[in-house]
C-alpha cells in the first residue's frame, strides 16, 4: 500500500511559546507534519515558497503586519487553507472573522492555561484535517448571489413559514452571510447553527447585523423567535427550539430559543444536529432547514427526520461547498429534498416562503 502523504503546516505567530504549543500540539499526529514555523508574515511569504505548506495556521495579532492584512494578500497571490489563531478579546474575535469573510476556512481561540491547551490539542489536529480538505479560491473569484434587484417586493409578508433552520461548518460563516446578506427583511424567523468556538459567534452575529436587511443577533436562553431576526447559536452552546404556548392572531406557532450545555453531538457544541431534532420534534407544518458546507455529517440525521415529518430540506451542492461532508452525507441518507447551489439560496428561500404563503391562503 502506498502511505498517503502527509499534511504540510505552516505556523506563524509572533510568540515563541504559542509557537512551541502548536508546534508540540501536532506532534505525533496522523498524517500530519509541522515543516516549519515563522515568527512573522515577512518571514511566512519566504518559507510559503520554500516549504510549500497545505495548511497556514495565522495569528491575529502581529507587530510588522497583522493577520488579517496578511491573509488579503495571499488569498489574491497564493489561495491555500488557513487557520486563524486568535485571542477572544473584542477586537481580535472581531479581526478572526472579518478574516472568515476573506477566505480563512477556521478560527480557533489561543490556549490560555493548562486546561485550555488541553482542549487544544484535542481540537487542532481535526481543524488541521478540515482544513486540508477545502476547496480554495482566489480571491474575488465567488459566484455572486443570485436574487431580484428588488427583493422585499417579492416576499409575502403573510407567509405561515413558522422558521427557515439553518446549519453550516467549515466555510459555514461565508456561506451563511451569503445566504442572509441576499435576503429581504420581511421573513419568517431564522435560526443558525454554526460550528464556532465560544467568543467568536456574537462577533459573527454582530458583523452579519451590519450586513444584512434582517436583524441578527446571538441567541439567549428565552428568545422569542420573531420574523425578520436571525438567532445565531453560542460557540459552545447547543441551540433548540420550545414552543411558547398557543399559536398567535394570525395561526403562527409562538416559538421560543433555549440555550443549554451538554454532551457534545458528532463532537459538536453547538450542533446541528440537537436544533435540527427540536424543531422536527415539534411537528410543525411549512418549515424550510438547510445543510451547508462542513466536515463530517452533523445535521444530516436532524435533516432526515425533519423530512420525515414534512419538511423542506435542502443541501448545498458540492461546487460551492467548502468542504462536501454534511451536505454529502444527507444527500446519501435521502434527507435532502433538493441540491442547490450556494448563489441560488436566496431566491429559493423565497421562492419557499411564497409558495407555503400561496397554499395556506388557499
Amino acid at each position: 500500500m502506498i502511505p498517503t502523504r502527509r499534511i504540510r503546516v505552516l505556523i506563524v505567530d509572533d510568540s515563541a511559546i504559542v509557537r512551541k504549543i502548536l508546534s508540540e500540539a501536532l506532534q505525533g499526529e496522523a498524517g500530519i507534519e509541522v515543516v516549519g514555523t515563522a515568527p512573522d508574515p515577512y518571514v511566512a511569504r519566504d518559507k510559503i515558497i520554500a516549504l510549500k505548506p497545505d495548511v497556514l495556521t495565522l495569528d491575529v495579532e502581529m507587530p510588522r503586519m497583522d493577520g488579517l492584512t496578511f491573509l488579503k494578500k495571499l488569498m489574491k497571490a497564493h489561495p491555500m487553507p488557513v487557520i486563524m489563531i486568535s485571542s477572544v478579546t473584542q477586537a481580535s474575535s472581531a479581526a478572526a472573522i472579518d478574516a472568515l469573510a476573506e477566505g480563512a476556512v477556521e478560527v480557533i481561540a489561543k490556549p490560555s492555561g493548562p486546561y485550555s491547551v488541553g482542549e487544544f490539542r484535542g481540537t487542532l489536529a481535526a481543524k488541521i484535517r478540515a482544513a486540508a480538505a477545502c476547496r480554495t479560491r482566489l480571491a474575488g473569484t465567488r459566484v455572486p448571489v443570485s436574487m431580484d434587484k428588488d427583493p422585499t417586493a417579492s416576499v409575502s409578508i403573510s407567509s405561515r413559514v413558522p422558521l427557515i433552520a439553518i446549519g453550516a461548518s467549515t466555510g459555514g460563516t461565508d456561506a451563511i452571510e451569503r445566504i442572509l446578506v441576499g435576503l429581504p427583511p420581511a421573513l419568517p424567523p431564522i435560526v443558525v447553527v454554526q460550528h464556532i468556538p465560544a467568543g467568536f459567534s456574537r462577533a459573527f452575529a454582530d458583523r452579519l447585523d451590519k450586513l444584512c436587511a434582517l436583524r441578527v443577533r446571538e441567541a439567549t436562553d428565552g428568545d422569542i423567535l420573531e420574523p425578520g431576526t436571525v438567532l445565531v447559536a453560542p460557540g459552545n452552546f447547543h441551540l433548540t427550539v420550545t414552543r411558547s404556548g398557543s399559536n398567535d392572531k394570525t395561526g403562527r406557532p409562538r416559538l421560543r430559543a433555549s440555550v443549554a450545555t451538554g454532551e457534545t453531538v458528532c463532537y459538536q457544541r453547538p450542533s446541528v444536529d440537537v436544533l435540527f431534532n427540536s424543531v422536527a420534534a415539534l411537528k410543525l407544518e411549512g418549515v424550510i432547514a438547510f445543510l451547508l458546507t462542513g466536515m463530517g455529517s452533523d445535521g444530516a440525521e436532524g435533516m432526515l427526520r425533519l423530512r420525515r415529518e414534512g419538511s423542506h430540506t435542502i443541501a448545498q451542492d458540492e461546487s460551492s461547498c467548502v468542504v462536501f461532508g454534511m451536505p454529502k452525507e444527507a444527500i446519501r441518507m435521502g434527507a435532502a429534498r433538493e441540491v442547490v447551489r450556494l448563489d441560488r439560496i436566496p431566491k429559493r428561500i423565497v421562492e419557499l416562503t411564497n409558495a407555503v404563503a400561496a397554499c395556506t391562503a388557499n
